[in-house]
C-alpha cells in the first residue's frame, strides 16, 4: 500500500473541559495520511479532494467546539433533543455550559488528549473517502512557539459563523515591541495573566457574585449560557474579536508607557491575528 500525506491540513480551534485546568482554549494544527490503492490517476486520493472533503470532515467533528470528555467522573452531561446543559467540576472550580447540542463535542475518554480526539476524528474520515483508501490516521498537534503564549476561550455573539459558540478558543503566541523593540517580558506578564482565560463581555454578563461570574446571550445558533469562577475570567468592554483583543492589550501596554510608541500583534491561533499601535 502507498501512503499519502498531508501537513497542516486545517487547525482545530476549540476548548475543552480540563479535570485539573478547568476550561482551556486550544488550537491543533492536523496533519493527515492516507493508505490505499492507487487509482487511475496513479493516486491514493487528488490533493485538491483532500482538501476539500476532509478538511470540511475534520471541521465538523471539532472546530470551534466545546470538547467533553464523556468518561470523566467530574462530568454531569445532559442531553435534550438539540439542546444540552452540563456541569463539570474542576480543581479551579465548576463550569457550567448551556447551548445548542452541536457546540458540543462528546469524546469517548477520561480526559481530553490529542490521542483520544484523533481517534474521533478518524472514523469521520473514513466516510468521506473512496473505497479505495484503507486508512485514515491523523496527528493533531501544537504550533513550535519560541516565546510566551496564552489559552484562551470566548464567544462572540455577533458572529454568523461558528465563533459564535460561547466556549470556543485558541493556543495564540503574543508580540509586544515598545519603540520598535520586542519586550518579551511584557509578553511573558500577559501570557500568565491569561493563562487559560476566559475573555468575556461586559455587557453579556447576568450575575457575578459569590466567586462566580455568568454569561448569557442569544446568537443565531440559539441560546448560549457559560458559568465560571470569577478569577478565571477577565473582561473586555467590546466582544473579544481579536482586533478588539489586540486593541485592549495595546491600550493597557501605552497607558504604563506614555509616550512610547507601542505596538501589539495578537495571534488567534495560528498564523493569523490583529496588530494594534499605539503612540
Amino acid at each position: 500500500m502507498t501512503r499519502l500525506f498531508v501537513e497542516h491540513l486545517t487547525v482545530i480551534d476549540c476548548a475543552y473541559l480540563d479535570a485539573q485546568r478547568g476550561l482551556v482554549g486550544e488550537s491543533w494544527i492536523v496533519d493527515l495520511e492516507l493508505e490505499g490503492a492507487l487509482d487511475d490517476q496513479g493516486m491514493v486520493l487528488d490533493f485538491g479532494e483532500v482538501k476539500k472533503r476532509l478538511k470540511k470532515a475534520v471541521d465538523a467533528v471539532a472546530d470551534h467546539k466545546l470538547l467533553v470528555p464523556g468518561r470523566a467522573a467530574e462530568l454531569d452531561l445532559v442531553l435534550s433533543g438539540a439542546g444540552s446543559g452540563l456541569s463539570f467540576r474542576a480543581a479551579t472550580g465548576p463550569v457550567e455550559h448551556q447551548g445548542p447540542a452541536k457546540a458540543l463535542c462528546n469524546v469517548p475518554a477520561a480526559a481530553i488528549t490529542a490521542e483520544a480526539l484523533a481517534a474521533v476524528i478518524e472514523p469521520a474520515l473514513m466516510k468521506a473517502v473512496p473505497e479505495s483508501v484503507s486508512a485514515a490516521r491523523v496527528r493533531l498537534r501544537h504550533e513550535a512557539i519560541a516565546g510566551s503564549y496564552y489559552h484562551y476561550t470566548h464567544g462572540l455573539k455577533k458572529h454568523e459563523g461558528l465563533c459564535q459558540r460561547i466556549a470556543h478558543g485558541h493556543r495564540s503566541k503574543l508580540h509586544v515591541s515598545v519603540n520598535g523593540k520586542r519586550d518579551e517580558r511584557i509578553e511573558r506578564h500577559w501570557a500568565d495573566r491569561w493563562r487559560d482565560i476566559y475573555l468575556g463581555t461586559s455587557s453579556d454578563i447576568v450575575s457575578h457574585g459569590k466567586g462566580r461570574i455568568r454569561f448569557e446571550y442569544r446568537s443565531g445558533e440559539g441560546e448560549f449560557e457559560l458559568e465560571l469562577p470569577v478569577e478565571r475570567c477577565d473582561l473586555l468592554q467590546t466582544d473579544s474579536t481579536v482586533e478588539r483583543i489586540a486593541e485592549h492589550l495595546c491600550a493597557q501596554v501605552a497607558a504604563e508607557r506614555p509616550g512610547a510608541k507601542v505596538e501589539v500583534r495578537a495571534y488567534e491561533g495560528v498564523m493569523k491575528g490583529a496588530i494594534a499601535t499605539a503612540g
